[in-house]
């Protein structure tokens, strides 16, 4: 197991998960999720890398944040923690809800970010993604966007929520017991509620944001996208004109949840990746 440290950043406290040691990794959960989303992943690459996995503001059992869920905000609270734990520099990995803090932070700091993975996602209305919106957002953006509705309707019956979008997310295959229970229980409660619901209800914020981001500069560090099931290659697509050095891949047969539904074929995806920006210090040659 990781260790659970809890970090002020920004006025409030972060859950964070470490493990490893070696070139840090941030790794950066969505929604329905919290940093046990990544535990196949860290067990792996915490062999090579001090690997730091946060619950974001206001989920699993970092604060209960009144306000700070664009993804600004959540941008700087990754810096923020970063430096906290004396961290100069980090990979960056994001999916869902984490991919648009991530690729502020490689955006706005890119002295901070060595490399870039972002999954599962869309950035807010970069071209790119208009074949994939074609029908809207998926119902639930709405649903969740209405201040006080969702909460209200759902406190009570949270645990077949979350578990519907589990499945969904993993194409009925579902997720393991313990790891399902952890989800609902870090989702049930109406604050616990309220805190996740306001990351969609801070979203034309975080819209504004990566729109002035982009046409105001270019994502210069190396980034990688990866796409499953539903989003594909539309985040791919939208980065492409903004992005100096970019790489897209599809994990086949995947759903949306990429750490737990198909760990080992992100991980082979990852290792190369990572290690391309930190290569292996050479052995010395033996003196004669």
């Amino acid at each position: 197991m990781p260790e659970l440290r809890r970090v002020p950043v920004n006025g409030i406290e972060l859950n964070v998960a470490l493990a490893g040691s070696g070139p840090a990794v941030l790794l950066l959960h969505g929604f329905p999720h919290t940093w046990q989303l990544w535990t196949d992943v860290m067990a792996e690459l915490s062999g090579r890398f001090r690997v730091i996995a946060p619950d974001l503001r206001g989920f699993g059992a970092s604060s209960r944040a009144v306000a700070g869920y664009d993804a600004g905000s959540l941008a700087a609270d990754a810096a923020a923690l970063l430096t906290a734990l004396d961290v100069p520099s980090a990979a960056v990995v994001g999916i869902d809800a984490g991919t648009p803090p991530a690729f502020l932070l490689a955006l706005r700091h890119p002295e901070r970010v060595r490399r870039l993975v972002v999954m599962e996602s869309l950035l807010g209305e970069l071209p790119g993604a208009e074949g994939f919106l074609a029908d809207g957002p998926p119902w639930w953006f709405g649903f969740h966007a209405v201040p006080g509705l969702a909460e209200t309707v759902l406190e009570g019956q949270e645990a077949p929520y979350i578990d519907w979008f589990l499945r969904a997310g993993t194409l009925g295959d579902g997720v393991r017991p313990p790891l399902r229970d952890a989800f609902v229980a870090a989702y049930t409660g109406r604050e616990a509620l309220r805190c996740a619901f306001s990351y969609y209800r801070a979203l034309p914020e975080s819209t504004a944001q990566i729109a002035k981001g982009a046409a105001a500069s270019r994502l210069t560090v190396p980034t990688m996208a990866v796409g499953a099931h539903p989003v594909g290659a539309a985040l791919e697509r939208q980065l492409r004109p903004i992005t100096d050095d970019l790489t897209g891949h599809i994990i086949e047969a995947c759903g949306h949840i990429i750490p737990v539904h198909r760990p080992q074929a992100l991980l082979a995806l990852l290792h190369p990746f990572l290690a391309a920006g930190h290569p292996r210090t050479p052995t010395p040659l033996a003196r004669g």
